[in-house]
């Protein structure tokens, strides 16, 4: 046996091979960050002739930032090395693909928030880039040629000649 198809055999089975289950599983991995929480009610309270009952929202578990590391592991991924070998050439790697755009998206939602100096670090290395250090890169400077054409009357040199 050669000495690949071995190391193929023993390394664990991640998800099966089923589009459908590595979909399923990405799915749950959103719906797990989003956090679990019920909501309580307190007992009335009697203000001036009047009950109040507030609900309360309470987390049972707080919500997570999308994270590609974190969709990684739970999928069952060992490292990064893997995730993106198998997101470029894997058998399923257009969903890999969308999973890594959803956690993009997540990122760009953080832009508008009042610091995004995080998310903005984060999307550089996802491969961003600034649309005007994209462009001073990637384009030679243009050569803007200026052609003076006289129109309307001579500039004179002196205030006494000006007709007014």
């Amino acid at each position: 046996m050669p000495f690949g198809i071995l190391i193929i055999n023993q390394t664990p089975m991640l998800f099966s091979s089923n589009a459908d289950d590595l979909a399923d599983r990405i799915d749950c991995y959103f719906r797990d960050i989003q956090g679990e929480y019920h909501l309580e009610t307190t007992a009335p309270a009697k203000t001036k002739n009047t009950e109040t009952v507030t609900t309360q929202l309470v987390w049972d578990k707080q919500p997570e930032p999308a994270l590609l590391t974190g969709l990684a592991l739970f999928i069952g991924f060992i490292s990064m090395e893997d995730f993106v070998a198998y997101e470029q050439k894997g058998k399923h790697k257009k969903i890999l693909r969308k999973a890594r755009l959803k956690v993009e998206a997540e990122y760009e939602k953080r832009l508008h928030l009042p610091a995004p100096a995080g998310a903005m670090f984060a999307l550089r290395c996802m491969g961003w880039a600034d649309t005007a250090n994209a462009q001073q890169a990637t384009s030679p400077p243009k050569k803007l040629r200026i052609e003076v054409v006289d129109a309307g009357p001579q500039v004179s040199g002196n205030e006494k000649d000006v007709i007014v």
